[in-house]
């Protein structure tokens, strides 16, 4: 009896250890990380740092530093988050990876439903675009140039995995043309070969392209959305990919918030709550605009709406991925 009484009070005063540490996050002093699994620079890397600077004050002022952890596919940071210590201390930050993963790797490290779930971040449309020299000025014109070159058209992205293979591989089977694929090593190598005439041709997000296409670095001749984007600006008088005739296909690459696995109810709770006074704050909502992101303001902003979405995004992603027969393992 007084050994169970000893367990009994033991694991009362952990769990009122549990409750006190999530009443009061984040802690004085504690330093919140969100890892971002993918170089600095690139399109998820500047979703994370605008964030991170909208979550500070919901956050009681908390200190939040980016933790840039890139490499293979965005497998290595997302594995060191699902490592990571559950205490809420430690986050991330990625894209329609925590999806397709699940598809593109045969071996991965972790599972998609080994995190607790925060909320959707935004969505980001893609737009197809071509280097500065490219005789094609519209997508008529474009997608005739590729049919009649095929494998001769270069077509960049940011490595397997990236959104900008994937919107490839979606285009790629829309056009039922196969072309030569040229992975990089992230965003911002790709698009200096795109803009140096290197490559051809790249389907990637308008956090990336938007400044390119309004400074003439490069063409713009479609969107990925169902409708056309009204901003900004350079956008308006784009097509979307299914007005020229390819039925269904929608792509955007949304950004989710995640926690490791067994983080507290409490805790999760408070990072959701400061995650959605976040996403209606004004700051956040005109940078991510003027890049043409959409900021997420639906049920998926909850734990339980986003977790259902990501089950559903891996069963539309796998067959896309399967039929490409392109695996990271």
């Amino acid at each position: 009896m007084i050994r169970l009484k000893t367990l009994s009070l033991a694991v009362g005063a952990a769990m009122l250890a549990v409750g006190a540490q999530a009443a009061d996050f984040p802690a004085a002093g504690r330093t919140i990380t969100i890892v971002v699994p993918f170089a600095a620079g690139g399109p998820t890397d500047k979703v994370a740092r605008d964030l991170g600077e909208a979550l500070r004050k919901p956050l009681n002022g908390a200190t939040i530093v980016i933790d840039n952890a890139a490499g293979a596919g965005s497998t290595i940071g997302s594995a060191k988050v699902a490592r990571a210590a559950p205490d809420g201390y430690t986050l991330l930050l990625t894209h329609i990876g925590m999806a397709t993963t699940a598809s593109l790797y045969r071996k991965l490290p972790y599972k998609y439903s080994e995190f607790e779930y925060l909320g959707l971040v935004n969505e980001v449309p893609m737009v197809v675009v071509g280097k500065p020299a490219l005789a094609a000025n519209t997508w008529p014109e474009l997608k005739s140039w590729i049919q009649e070159n095929k494998t001769k058209v270069n077509l960049a992205n940011a490595g397997l995995g990236a959104a900008s293979h994937l919107c490839g591989l979606m285009l790629q089977q829309a056009l039922q043309t196969e072309m030569t694929t040229v992975p990089y090593k992230g965003t911002a190598p790709a698009m200096a070969d795109l803009m140096g005439g290197q490559v051809d041709i790249m389907c990637d997000q308008t956090t990336n392209t938007t400044p390119q296409i309004e400074g003439k670095k490069i063409k713009a001749y479609a969107v990925t959305t169902a409708k056309r984007l009204m901003i900004p600006a350079v956008y308006k008088d784009l097509p979307t990919l299914q007005e020229v005739g390819f039925k269904n296909f929608d792509v955007s690459i949304w950004h989710g918030l995640y926690a490791p696995k067994g983080t507290p109810a409490e805790v999760v709770k408070a990072i959701n709550t400061a995650l959605q006074t976040a996403l209606k704050d004004p700051d956040f909502i005109k940078k991510e605009e003027s890049l043409g992101a959409i900021v997420a303001h639906d049920d998926r902003v909850t734990s339980e709406g986003h977790k259902k979405f990501v089950a559903a995004e891996v069963a539309k992603w796998g067959p896309v991925i399967k039929a490409a027969g392109q695996y990271a393992d």
